[in-house]
């Protein structure tokens, strides 16, 4: 297929509630949804950076730059069979990895349709239905962290995980394990704690939690790995893992038991499909992250976690669990009685962008014409 052109959409969204983590509270989603175009159909891709480098050094201003200057340039006018082709013409740019997935999975969605079939059956899914979980920001009160709670397991929600910080990690976990003593519970650090924290990381094993995410340095394999030794509750690895050989070295020193896949972090599904690979040959089972994602980004995360070894609970979520009101549709709904949401069984992503919606929340727009 010949790429013909390629669309960026920057757009910004009003979250349901303000979603508060270790290293700030966000009240608008930004992102930029990339459309590229082919043959009379458009595929859709999503970059997950934000407006500040909180989570990543990439904000929605360097992915824009990355994409429009480096990323965009070689893939016009070209004529792709495989995402691989895309993105073996821009390998040579370090770094930048959501935007660099913004642009792969859109080719992934359109090379998909043109075949005919579901993203997740191009990428050898196994399941229709995707066990998830949700994420759950850090509250005011103790009482209103339970409150909130409360609401999602009431939703049908039956894993939750917490966010923490330090002086916010025991007291709040330990009370929603004595409210929910058999729930899939986890806690969420974002890298806000340092190995000097051990002694109450050990204390957490008490609280039978399902694991504990990125407890230390962003950038960090080494102390995870002296952590995890300490610890019988399995540590994951999010902010760590940026590619296939951040994977691999940390399988190889047992950094953690266990990998949050965020495609977008990974730098597309090219790299999320080697990641899957090398983890489930090492039996490191994986779960799918989210980043607050419109329905595009949702529905990726979706397809991908229906590969074989997405075998823990995604914090992909319905879509009223952050927007009133989306920019595609179907909207995502639980399924109340095992926690699941059901996979688009559309060509491709299986959304349907909503025009006079996307307008409304666009606040940049630039066009690349072949």
């Amino acid at each position: 297929m010949k790429i013909e052109r390629i669309e960026l959409h920057h757009i910004s969204q009003p979250l349901v509630a303000p979603f508060r983590t270790s290293f700030g509270t966000q009240v608008t989603r930004p992102c930029i949804l990339v459309a590229v175009y082919s043959e009379g159909l458009v595929g859709w891709g999503e970059c997950v950076a934000a407006d500040d480098p909180g989570y990543s050094y990439e904000t929605v201003q360097t992915a824009w730059h990355i994409l429009s200057d480096f990323l965009i340039p070689p893939t016009l006018g070209q004529t792709v069979t495989t995402p691989q082709e895309v993105t073996a013409r821009y390998q040579w740019v370090r770094g930048h990895p959501m935007a660099k997935a913004g642009l792969e999975n859109a080719v992934w969605d359109l090379l998909a349709q043109a075949e005919g079939v579901s993203l997740s059956k191009l990428l050898g899914g196994v399941r229709e239905r995707v066990e998830v979980g949700v994420s759950i920001g850090i509250q005011p009160t103790l009482e209103a962290q339970l409150e909130r709670v409360d609401q999602f397991i009431q939703q049908g929600y039956r894993r939750i995980k917490m966010k923490i910080e330090p002086g916010w990690e025991l007291t709040p976990l330990t009370a929603v394990r004595e409210r929910y003593p058999t729930l899939k519970l986890m806690a969420d650090a974002n890298s806000a704690f340092t190995l000097a924290d051990a002694p109450l990381f050990r204390e957490m094993d008490a609280l039978n939690l399902l694991m504990i995410e990125q407890p230390l340095h962003y950038d960090d394999i080494a102390d995870h790995a002296k952590l995890q030794r300490q610890l019988q509750t399995p540590i994951c690895l999010d902010e760590s893992i940026h590619s296939p050989l951040h994977a691999r070295w940390a399988i190889e020193i047992k950094a953690g038991r266990i990998i949050n896949m965020k495609v977008g972090r990974v730098g597309g599904l090219s790299n999320a499909l080697a990641i899957h690979e090398m983890c489930l040959e090492a039996g490191i089972p994986l779960w799918c992250g989210g980043m607050l994602e419109t329905g595009v980004g949702r529905a990726f995360n979706l397809h991908l976690a229906t590969l074989p070894n997405f075998t823990l609970p995604g914090d992909i979520s319905a879509t009223n669990r952050y927007y009133n009101e989306d920019i595609a549709e179907p909207d995502f709904t639980l399924n109340n009685e095992d926690s699941t949401i059901t996979v688009p069984t559309g060509l491709g992503i299986g959304v349907r962008i909503l025009p006079e919606r996307l307008e409304k929340v666009r606040v940049g727009y630039r066009v690349f014409q072949a």
